[in-house]
């Protein structure tokens, strides 16, 4: 049934998620941070966001756009916020004050910054009950924004893994934000949840290994059609590898890459290759228009760095993905956005059966 539902950020996939959830009859609110006003400016007034593509295509009329973090989550105790990893810290820092335990707070998707938003706010309101801290593998959509208020979306992604922090609320979770996006995947925890992310194995590798191509053309070529390449897809999997190891050093049975990229709804079965060149979803995409770009800036300091970690922290050697993160921090010139260690979401110095007690 259709509810009330707050919306987090103003980027590319804040607009398609208000617009699509408001075209099928949800009252939405949009909230942007104070710091990125102007991209909820030429809707402030109208209230309306142009929605095209295979979700729908209409003109979603939103019950609010706003950048008061008070009203914004008295509207409704749903909120889904659809914004960077890097984003996070500041997403916190805005709306601490005013969370309570009734909300819902869904990052799509997350790479545990469920973890560090409850460190967050842990430490600035230690007495009090957490509200139910949500994330998923993938965003819902491939979508960009057209225009300032037009947003259009390519694909609908069929089946997003979830996870729930605590763990032991993962029914809850489901229940409360299923309606929103149909074809949920139950996980055991927030963690299986990031390491199914397909985004940091696939981004950083395919970028660094076509960096020359993308800074020469500003991005001037289909990135999956034309720049993963069988050689390139084998360093992937490669990577995948270790991934998949490191999964097992923590009690889960994580599926290859090229599975989960079928499972959710990319591409035909089959290896990477054929997945990725069989998918309609992806094979149009550009590739990103330079280096700056958050398929660097935050999959691999917001999770792929943190995966490396991880497997220190377990006895599991991670080499092609530590390169991979030692090349990309090079070519950033560091971290420009910051980064997430395990300090940072409460999993420093613990064993693979004190991370999942830690997370149940």
């Amino acid at each position: 049934m259709p509810g009330s539902v707050v919306v987090l950020g103003g980027g590319n996939t804040a607009f398609s998620v208000a617009a699509k959830l408001a075209l099928e009859g949800h009252d939405v609110a949009l909230w942007e941070h104070p710091s990125q006003a102007t991209s909820i400016e030429p809707i402030f007034t109208r209230r309306e966001i142009r929605l095209s593509g295979t979700a729908g295509n209409g003109v979603a009329r939103l019950a609010l756009v706003t950048t008061d973090a008070a009203v914004a989550l008295g509207f409704a105790d749903t909120l889904v916020a659809p914004v960077p990893s890097y984003a996070h810290a500041a997403l916190a820092d805005a709306i601490w004050e005013h969370l309570q335990a009734r909300h819902v707070l869904a990052l799509t998707p997350g790479n545990l910054g469920t973890l560090a938003i409850a460190q967050t706010l842990r430490r600035t309101r230690p007495n009090a009950a957490l509200p139910l801290l949500v994330e998923t593998d993938t965003a819902p959509y491939v979508c960009r924004k057209l225009a300032p208020d037009h947003a259009h979306i390519w694909g609908v992604v069929p089946a997003m893994g979830v996870g729930a922090f605590p763990a032991s609320r993962t029914g809850e979770a489901i229940a409360r934000v299923g309606g929103m996006f149909p074809g949920l995947t139950t996980n055991s925890d927030v963690l299986e949840t990031a390491l199914n992310a397909t985004n940091p194995i696939m981004h950083p590798v395919g970028v660094l290994m076509n960096a020359g191509r993308i800074e020469r053309s500003l991005g001037e070529f289909r990135f999956y059609e034309e720049g993963v390449t069988p050689a390139v897809a084998r360093v992937i999997e490669s990577l995948d590898a270790e991934r998949r190891a490191l999964g097992r050093a923590l009690g889960f049975d994580l599926p290859d890459v090229a599975a989960l990229y079928h499972h959710a709804g990319f591409g035909p079965r089959g290896d990477l290759w054929a997945v990725i060149n069989g998918s309609r979803m992806l094979t149009p995409l550009r590739a990103p228009g330079s280096l700056d770009t958050r398929w660097l800036s935050e999959d691999t300091p917001y999770a792929l760095a943190t995966w490396v970690e991880l497997g220190m922290s377990v006895g599991v050697p991670m080499p092609i993905a530590a390169a991979a993160v030692t090349l990309a921090t090079a070519l950033m010139g560091g971290t420009p956005h910051g980064s997430r260690s395990l300090a940072d979401i409460g999993l420093e110095g613990l064993g693979a059966d004190a991370i999942r007690a830690r997370l149940a």
